[in-house]
Order: C-alpha cells, then sequence, then structure tokens
C-alpha cells in the first residue's frame, strides 16, 4: 500500500510542478533549471528534470549517502508528472487563471509532498543531498536547502528558465502547503490506526 500512495504522491507532485510551468508566471527552481536545460538541449522537460535528478544523485556518493526505493521512484514518476502535465494542461490566456494554476499546484506538491515524506520510503534526490551536506558540514537544513534552491534557481534563470510571479508565490506558500498537509496526513494515520 505504501508503495501505491508513494507513486501516486509522486505523480501528482509532477502535475502540481507541471501547473506552475504552464502558468507562465513562473516555475519552481528545479523546473526554472529544468526549463532553462530544456531551452538549450531541446530535450522535454520531463527528460531534463531526470537528469537533473540523476547528476544530484552522483553528488550522494561522496557524501556517504545511498538512494532507496523511494528515491529512484522520486526521479522518475515526478519526471513523468512533470511531462504529462506540461503535455495536457492548457497554457491560461489570462494572468489570474495562470496564478489560479500557481496555486493549485502549490497546494498539490505540498499534499504530495506530505504523502510521500510519510511514506518513508527513501527520500528525494533533492531531499537526500540536503540532509547528507547537514550531516557533513553542520550548517543547519534550511540554509543548506536555501542554497541549493538558489543555486538552481540561478542556473535556470542563466540558462533562459522563466522566473515571475508563479517564483515568488512558490517559496512563499510551499512550506505552508507542506506543512499544513502533513498535519492533515497524520490525523488520517491516527484515525487509520
Amino acid at each position: 500500500m505504501r508503495v501505491l500512495i508513494l507513486i501516486v504522491a509522486l505523480f501528482f507532485f509532477g502535475l502540481g510542478d507541471a501547473l506552475l510551468i504552464q502558468s507562465h508566471t513562473g516555475n519552481a527552481p528545479w523546473s526554472v533549471f529544468a526549463q532553462g536545460l530544456s531551452i538549450h538541449t531541446g530535450l522535454d522537460l520531463g527528460i531534463c528534470t531526470f537528469i537533473i535528478s540523476g547528476f544530484i544523485l552522483l553528488l550522494w556518493w561522496p557524501l556517504g549517502e545511498r538512494p532507496g526505493f523511494g528515491t529512484i521512484a522520486n526521479m522518475i514518476v515526478i519526471a513523468i508528472g512533470i511531462q504529462v502535465g506540461a503535455d495536457t494542461f492548457p497554457i491560461p490566456r489570462y494572468i489570474a487563471i495562470g496564478i489560479l494554476y500557481d496555486f493549485i499546484g502549490i497546494a498539490f506538491v505540498g499534499v504530495a509532498s506530505a504523502f510521500y515524506i510519510t511514506c518513508g520510503l527513501g527520500p528525494g534526490p533533492r531531499d537526500g543531498l540536503m540532509t547528507s551536506l547537514h550531516k557533513k558540514s553542520g550548517i543547519r537544513v534550511s540554509r543548506i536547502r536555501l542554497m541549493i534552491e538558489g543555486g538552481a534557481l540561478i542556473c535556470g534563470w542563466a540558462l533562459g528558465g522563466r522566473l515571475g510571479i508563479g517564483t515568488a508565490l512558490f517559496a512563499l506558500l510551499i512550506g505552508q502547503s507542506i506543512a499544513i498537509s502533513l498535519g492533515v496526513v497524520s490525523k488520517i494515520n491516527k484515525s487509520l490506526q
């Protein structure tokens, strides 16, 4: 059952990311990077997302981190979800609809994150890099995450990835979306026990 929940959650995570991409108001940091890479390589967004995840996974080895089933599923399923969403969701004609896409996308990513985190089947590539850098350096997780996300954002922007109000909304609201969703998932888990 945990594997099914993980797969569905990761797919919805990808769809949420795709909503921000298709909003044309600005992407989440890693999607800015994937979009910039896509512009320069001609590869689909999903493939670029997978390539970036694979590169991040290579950074785990010198840090002593090892992937789990959830790590590999994260790489594959989120990339598929992003590509399916990018191919399916129409680009809105009005900015108000684009901003609505942003809010729905942020909610999808928050809820999906809560479900995949609570499955406990291994961290995603970015999460594993963050926690292993924290263990090795002693620098607070929040600062390491900020550096990683900031680096992805700057690289993506330099490559031509889209920044905008959607990027700002994601940065401001994703933490709250995940926190609220974790609370709800925790209550659901308690009621099922």
